[in-house]
């Protein structure tokens, strides 16, 4: 008898193992995405930072992009590098961290092309949501800056209706001493978590480390 129960029991302990729900993912893949005259390795420290925190390397991206091409083109290129991610990593969602102008294309994103129902978490640093009233010289020539400006068409379209749509979480964090982004309260948006960190400058966001805790804690 005993020699008859061992395959049965055998059997009942695979059948239990593979009847096991899947793990809960930990952690969602976070995409990046830089701003004006930025590139992906703009976000090497903050990676850095999260990866010592307990976040898989292989889920951190960083993308580049066209900086000067309208922010609605990037919107479209943020879509689809999503849609790349949650296939490779058979993820449901993504978060996602944008500095600078790189708020204004994935806010599009989030708004117009229906992201809001593949991001858990966007995290915006610097971003000028409201616009800025300084204007760069890049104003003079680069579609994408003139989009910056604040009282543009394509803020006044970006900021019409509900700015902060589904069920992502919205997170914004803002300093006193960008000198790019003025008034700092242009960064803010109704219906986010907007926060104000210490004297830091506009470009310092992507190294500061009270501004990498306030990132961690955002997507966690």
């Amino acid at each position: 008898m005993r020699f008859l129960l061992a395959p049965v029991l055998t059997a009942l302990v695979l059948v239990s193992v593979f009847a096991l729900p899947a793990q809960a993912r930990e952690r969602d893949p976070v995409l990046f995405v830089h701003g004006y005259s930025g590139d992906a390795t703009n976000w090497d420290a903050l990676i850095d930072d999260l990866t010592r925190h307990g976040w898989a390397r292989d889920e951190l991206y960083a993308i580049s992009y066209d900086y000067d091409a309208s922010n609605r083109q990037t919107a479209a290129l943020i879509d689809r590098e999503v849609d790349r991610i949650l296939a490779e990593t058979e993820a449901s969602r993504v978060d996602l961290v944008a500095h600078s102008m790189g708020s204004l294309s994935s806010r599009w994103y989030l708004r117009f092309l229906d992201g809001h129902e593949s991001v858990g978490d966007w995290v915006s640093l610097a971003g000028p949501n409201q616009g800025s009233t300084v204007e760069l010289p890049c104003v003079r020539t680069s579609p994408s800056c003139q989009e910056v400006v604040v009282g543009s068409d394509f803020l006044a379209q970006l900021n019409a209706g509900d700015p902060t749509p589904g069920g992502a979480r919205y997170t914004t964090l803002r300093s006193l001493c960008d000198l790019v982004v003025r008034p700092s309260l242009n960064v803010t948006l109704n219906g986010a978590d907007n926060q104000r960190v210490g004297c830091v400058g506009h470009t310092a966001f992507l190294r500061d480390a009270e501004v990498a805790g306030r990132v961690r804690a955002a997507l966690s």
